[in-house]
This record gives C-alpha cells, sequence and structure tokens, in this order.
C-alpha cells in the first residue's frame, strides 16, 4: 500500500468512526452547507461524490459570498465555498469562521465588465467612473488591483456596493460604467447582454478559494467536515476535467440557459491545494490592500483565519 492509499484509508476509517458516532441514539447526522447560485451542490451531484453519502446534507443557496459568510459565521450553516477576498473581509469583521479547505485557480472567472459600446477602453478610463460590485467581494478586490496597475488610487475608483441582481439590473440599465463580477454573472453578462471585459483576474488574483467552516461546526462536526471535504476535493478535480457534466447538472439545479452553465463550468478550473503559510502570506496580501482603501481598519491576524488540520482530505 502507498502512502496516498494509506492517507485514504485512516481519513475514511476516522471519518466512518466518527460518522456512526454522530448518529447513535437515532438521531441523523446534518451537515448544513452553502452554495453559491448552485455551484458546489451541482459540481458533487454531476461527480458523483455524493454516492453513499453516510449523513444528510441540508443545502441553503446565496447569491453571493457575503450573505452565505454571514450565514456560516453565524451557525446557520455550517460550511460553503468563498473565494479569498470576501472570506478575509468577512473574517477581519470578526466573523468565527475558518478555512478548511484550500483551492486553486486561475483568476479568469472575476472580471470587470463595461458595456459593448463604452468608450472605456482601458484600466486608467476608470478614474471617477461608477463601477457596481460587492462590498469586500473578488469583485471589489480585482477592482483595486486594476486600478492599482493603472497607477490610479483607491480614492479615484467610484465604487457602488450592490448585490449581484441589483449590480446587474444597474449594470443592464446603464446606471454604473462598469461591474466587477465573477463566475455565472460574468457569463450572463458576456452572452445575453454582449458586455465586454475590461479586464480579468488572470494573474491578478491569487486564485485562491476557500470551503469556510464556523467554529462550531469544527468542534462539533468534525467527522463530517472531514468525509465533505474529501468529496469536496474530488469533485473539485472532476469538474476540472468535465466542464460539460458539470454543465449539464448546473444548468438544470439553477436554471441557467446551457451555454450560460457551459461557459461558467469551463472557468471552473479549482485545484484543491494544502494550506500552509504561503496561503497565509497571500491572506495578509490581500487584507493589506483593502485596509489601504480604508474598507478593512481591524488589525486581526489572518494567521488565525486557516484550519490546516483538515489538509489531508486535499490528497486523499
Amino acid at each position: 500500500m502507498d502512502r496516498r492509499q494509506l492517507v485514504t484509508g485512516l481519513i475514511f476509517g476516522a471519518a466512518t468512526a466518527g460518522l456512526a458516532a454522530c448518529g447513535k441514539g437515532g438521531a441523523p447526522s446534518v451537515l448544513k452547507v452553502g452554495s453559491q447560485r448552485g455551484g458546489t451542490k451541482s459540481m458533487l451531484v454531476a461527480s458523483g461524490a455524493l454516492t453513499g453519502l453516510p449523513y444528510k446534507i441540508e443545502w441553503s443557496e446565496f447569491p453571493a459570498a457575503q450573505p452565505l459568510l454571514e450565514a456560516v459565521g453565524a451557525g446557520a450553516v455550517d460550511l460553503g465555498e468563498a473565494g479569498d477576498a470576501p472570506f478575509l473581509f468577512a473574517y477581519a469583521a470578526g466573523a468565527k469562521i475558518k478555512a478548511v479547505q484550500a483551492g486553486l485557480s486561475g483568476g479568469s472567472s472575476t472580471a470587470i465588465l463595461v458595456g459593448k459600446d463604452s468608450p472605456i477602453r482601458t484600466a486608467a478610463d476608470l478614474k471617477g467612473k461608477r463601477i457596481a460590485t460587492g462590498r469586500g467581494s473578488i469583485g471589489h478586490y480585482l477592482a483595486l488591483r486594476v486600478a492599482e496597475e493603472a497607477g490610479l488610487k483607491p480614492a479615484d475608483l467610484s465604487i457602488v456596493f450592490l448585490n449581484p441582481a441589483d449590480a446587474k439590473a444597474a449594470f443592464t440599465a446603464g446606471s454604473v460604467d462598469a461591474w466587477s463580477t465573477w463566475g455565472a454573472y460574468v457569463a450572463v453578462a458576456r452572452l445575453h447582454d454582449s458586455a465586454r471585459i475590461l479586464a480579468d483576474g488572470e494573474g491578478r488574483l491569487s486564485g485562491f478559494l476557500y470551503e469556510a467552516a464556523s467554529e462550531r461546526a469544527i468542534a462539533d462536526k468534525r467527522a463530517l467536515l472531514d468525509d465533505f471535504l474529501v468529496r469536496l476535493a474530488k469533485a473539485r478535480r472532476w469538474a476540472a476535467q468535465n466542464p460539460d457534466g458539470f454543465a449539464k447538472v448546473l444548468a438544470k439545479e439553477t436554471g441557467l440557459s446551457p451555454e450560460v452553465a457551459l461557459y461558467t463550468a469551463s472557468q471552473y478550473r479549482i485545484r484543491p491545494t494544502p494550506i500552509d503559510q504561503a496561503t497565509v502570506g497571500e491572506a495578509r496580501a490581500v487584507l493589506d490592500r483593502f485596509r489601504a482603501g480604508g474598507w478593512v481598519t481591524s488589525t486581526r491576524d489572518p494567521a488565525g483565519a486557516f484550519d490546516a488540520s483538515f489538509n489531508a482530505a486535499v490528497t486523499a
């Protein structure tokens, strides 16, 4: 038996014992999982990673990371996926959450969009323009990075903080000049509204996203988290290799059109990766940019935002 097989066996052995204990007395074991626009759920279902699940999952769908992380921090949801920027923004604000699994992507699924006929052609043209995005979102962070590249200061940007639905409405109506967003929202704007990508996160964003769990869930549902994170890592690897299969289930689960679902799935290339000191270093860089613009005033150390004790799930 090689090391990989041994680690897998140990994880499943421990998880099985723990799951059995969680279900004592006839009470069903339940893990409450948040999913942004159905993405996590669709990926797990499409990949078959939920086959033989020995506990129940209660799914909750969220339009963006901020409300998902608020639910995790409040204990209404046990865990859910979020980009590094919103996760760290929430942690810095005092949320009782920790990242229990990391993933790396290329960053291209996050983009600053402008209308097809917009006079905005370069990042420098964003000075003084109205940019819609979510406060503390990965879109917010991308706007800061792009402005920095163009020699602009945070104060040079006129950022309008809106939830995704309101941002889309404002962008479509021309009430804002640009929209910094992610995932399926980029796909819808590109394919349905002929929006143009001014800049995306490729080479600009760290590409980290995290599965964030509540401190309570880590303490009380470790066996369930261990099992779920193994399945999640496998599903992420599958999705990166099978965008067509992922897209079919994503369309069915969310009501997205087939072409939008395929565009979204094709951008979802997440490589599960261990949480380590490099992860913490990137987190500090993200928070430093938010602090430079005055959006984060907390000095909370991001080193406490990570729990590396679940790292074995990445290689199982």
